[in-house]
């Protein structure tokens, strides 16, 4: 009983103060075992290696020519397959085993970026975007590892460039700022991921230094149907433009979503219309 309750309790927890109680149920006790498996699991991988990092192209909608690419983890699991990243990463960020997830995926995409200049100098210059979690954006040490790291493998800072969610700077503004700062004075690029989707979103682009700003997959899937949604999007293209910031729409799927946005003067595209990670 004494377990059951305490279940219960991190369950309403959890969801906050809208839900003031809670009653058990045996499903709870069922997913805390899942959760616990998976959490294993988690730091298993991480030692063993088994996550890797894909690449999704984003797309010059003008010209077609390849930008860049935004890196991705994956996690093969050696019975379950490959694993959604809604199943993992949640259970990361929870666990504080984003920060080794992330400084992987960031040493991979450091050590492909080096390699893709040397092998092919012509292409260049080809970007790669991580995503930098709120967990991430606290830890102390951030600045000065991403520094060694770019030392070690010979990447070039300008090519790099580190997404951060409208979500992360509600709750660590004054952190996230001059974290930020910091990472432009070594000659990062910055992007504000899932634009739109915050509480505060043009305060940010005044009080941040993003060069890109994304407009999220929400605001692109209903477009062809949805004028509110449309003009939303031509808005937000129309404001970065007019801020000298580059524009990427995600989750572009169809012809015709590329086509018009290419109307409506975005410049950059990525999703499964041009590849899939």
């Amino acid at each position: 009983m004494l377990r059951d309750a305490d279940i219960a309790l991190h369950q309403a927890k959890a969801r906050g103060k809208d839900y003031p109680y809670v009653l058990f149920d045996s499903a709870m006790y069922d997913r805390m075992v899942m959760t616990m498996q998976l959490e294993r699991d988690l730091r298993h991988a991480l030692e063993r290696q088994e996550f890797q990092v894909f690449f999704q192209p984003i797309v010059n909608l003008a010209t077609g020519r390849v930008k860049g690419f935004e890196a991705l983890a994956r996690w093969r699991h050696p019975e379950r397959g490959l694993v959604s990243p809604a199943d993992f990463i949640p259970l990361a960020e929870e666990t504080m085993l984003i920060l080794p997830l992330g400084r992987q995926v960031l040493a991979e995409s450091c050590r492909r970026l080096a390699a893709w200049t040397r092998s092919c100098p012509g292409r260049m210059p080809i970007t790669v975007s991580v995503n930098l979690s709120s967990k991430q954006l606290l830890d102390a040490d951030l600045v000065v590892a991403i520094g060694r790291l770019l030392t070690e493998t010979g990447c070039d800072p300008a090519l790099l460039e580190l997404e951060i969610t409208e979500s992360v700077l509600i709750d660590n503004s004054d952190a996230a700022r001059a974290l930020l700062n910091s990472l432009r004075d070594l000659r990062i690029r910055l992007s504000l991921d899932d634009f739109g989707t915050g509480y505060s979103s043009l305060s940010y682009l005044h009080q941040f230094p993003f060069d890109t700003i994304k407009i999220d997959r929400t605001f692109i899937q209903p477009m062809e149907h949805n004028a509110s949604r449309l003009e939303i999007v031509r808005a937000i293209v129309a404001l970065a433009r007019a801020l000298g910031k580059t524009v990427v729409a995600e989750g572009l799927e169809t012809r015709e979503q590329v086509e018009r946005l290419t109307e409506l003067g975005c410049d950059f595209g990525q999703g499964y219309y041009f590849a899939r990670p």
